[in-house]
């Protein structure tokens, strides 16, 4: 652990609580650096926790030739399942095929086979699919992932929900990742070796004296201002990073980023079997189906442009709708709004490329250091999930010669909290699990091992009743797992718990999510606050 004292010049400042951040605060306090990070509401309350849940190389992204974007995801894939296989695990997708199937707009692709083959006028063939699924199978060095195989789908459990019209489709691997759990995961290993962690905590403005930085913070619920020197920031705002930028450290910049929102909605459960779809529409784009905290269907996403940071991205109805009718031309029984549970929406903040539609922008990032204030800035546009930890390594590099003492490369493997288990552990652990505390049931065992991995054991402690965990809240959600949240994940408010830390809020009432609330204000139920301002 890093030790260092709150008013000592610190190595790195890093603004901003979703992926990019605490994934850079992470490797760098594990590389000897000094580290803060402050995010000004909940870790992960943005893009981070509104994502469609995946590790994936982004199959469609072949068609724009970011070849080495998609290899560096798929070897990401395996490498970062390895490490928290508790919130994350394989899953299999099924992309059925009709001859209809077309591109979206002018992909590189589809305008050399425009060329090549004229008669095809814009749709994808059968064998760019195949070889772009061959593509996507080798790129990445799979070692653990099931390849890509071919379905018959008439009197199959993978054609059964579909239309007839489908015949047939290919089924290739992927993997699913708790998204906002990533985040937190992230910056509790940060913390615990030796970063401070702020959460609720706004930068107030930054100042460069002396070739410093010196940063005002100022507590969301408090009012209390500090100020941190810093050798360095790392501007890791997300959707908020052209604004840090501009209003913040107040420096002259080219580089912006574009906004894209993505929307998505929850439905009740659509179809027996654990497989999702990889759905093609006529208009060239793809919506996902994925079966999603085991009694509802997820579907997304929509690609939007979304002009304001200061307006909560929300799914319109218009977005809504349009999910619906995409996923219902290839079910054989339609989704309707009576079907949808919950609906969330996130902003992607892409590094602005000047690319034509939403659906083509770069999912690549771009990492730019800027001096001109005199202190070193480091700004962070775009980026996706499942490339976090190797766009931390990127930047690393960036930082490193302004922090001269930065160590090498260390987080490929090196499991996150309650991540220390074999991949296919998952079942062993259930077991253990009950065995010790046979008062749960197998869904309440999954669900805590899927959340906290090993760690399952110690939030649970030495009970040996049910009622040793205080009051039940609702869905099995008791006062132990919220004091580990408030003490351990830097919870604060029962949205953090039901909607980030968790996903229990489908299956809680408002009332209990009230009195969720009351708990937590009562200042003698809640533990000591990590890192609080």
């Amino acid at each position: 652990m890093t030790e260092w004292q709150h008013q000592d010049v610190i190595d790195l400042f890093v603004i901003g609580g979703g992926i990019n951040g605490c994934g850079i605060a992470r490797d760098a306090v594990g590389r000897g650096l000094t580290v803060e990070l402050a995010e000004m509401n909940d870790l992960a309350s943005g893009t981070s926790s509104a994502s469609t849940k995946l590790f994936h190389g982004g199959l469609r992204y072949l068609e724009y030739w970011e070849i080495r974007l998609v290899r560096e995801a798929l070897i990401e894939r395996e490498t970062l399942l390895r490490a928290m296989p508790h919130i994350s695990w394989p899953m299999r997708f099924v992309l059925p095929y009709h001859p209809d199937m077309r591109f979206e707009g002018d992909t590189p692709t589809s305008k050399v086979l425009s060329v090549v083959m004229p008669w095809m006028k814009g749709r994808r063939p059968a064998w760019l699919i195949r070889f772009g699924l061959f593509l996507y199978d080798n790129l990445g060095g799979r070692k653990i992932l099931k390849g890509m195989t071919s379905l018959n789908l008439p009197g199959s459990p993978e054609g059964a929900p579909l239309q007839d019209r489908f015949q047939k489709a290919y089924e290739y691997s992927d993997c699913w990742i708790e998204d906002s759990r990533l985040v937190v995961l992230n910056a509790r290993d940060a913390q615990e070796r030796g970063a401070r962690i702020n959460v609720r905590t706004k930068v107030v403005s930054a100042e460069q004296v002396d070739g410093l930085w010196h940063v005002t913070v100022e507590g969301q619920d408090t009012g209390e201002q500090r100020v941190i020197v810093a050798r360095m920031i790392v501007n890791a705002g997300g959707p908020w990073v052209e604004n840090v930028i501009r209003n913040t450290v107040r420096i002259n910049s080219t580089e912006g980023v574009r906004l894209v929102r993505g929307s998505h909605i929850v439905t009740r459960k659509l179809y027996d079997h654990d497989k999702c779809y990889f759905f093609q529409g006529e208009d060239g784009r793809i919506i996902f189906t994925i079966p999603y905290e085991t009694d509802f269907t997820l579907i997304g996403t929509t690609d939007a442009d979304h002009a304001d940071t200061n307006a909560k991205p929300v799914c319109t109805p218009e977005e809504q709708s349009y999910l619906l009718e995409f996923a219902s031309k290839y079910l054989k029984n339609p989704v309707t709004a009576d079907d949808v549970v919950w609906t969330y929406s996130g902003v992607r903040p892409l590094y602005n490329d000047g690319a034509s539609s939403a659906t083509a922008a770069t999912r690549d990032y771009v990492l730019k250091v800027d001096q001109s204030a005199g202190a070193p800035i480091l700004n962070v546009f775009g980026g996706k999930i499942t490339t976090y930890r190797k766009l931390a390594e990127s930047a690393l590099e960036k930082i490193a010669p302004f922090c001269p003492t930065t160590g090498q490369d260390w987080t490929a493997g090196v499991p996150l909290p309650g991540g220390n288990f074999p991949v296919d552990g998952v079942a062993a652990l259930n077991d253990r699990l009950m065995a010790r505390y046979p008062f749960l049931s197998e869904r309440w065992a999954a669900r805590l091992v899927k959340a906290y991995g090993i760690e399952a054991f110690d939030v649970l402690g030495e009970a040996e009743t049910k009622a040793d965990l205080g009051q039940d809240f609702g869905a099995d959600l008791t006062e132990r797992e919220a004091g580990w949240l408030v003490e351990k994940e830097f919870a604060r408010s029962a949205e953090d718990i039901v909607w980030r830390r968790s996903k229990l809020g489908l299956r809680l009432t408002k009332q209990e999510i009230d009195r969720l609330d009351a708990w937590l204000a009562d200042a003698a139920a809640v533990p000591s606050a990590p890192n609080a301002v």
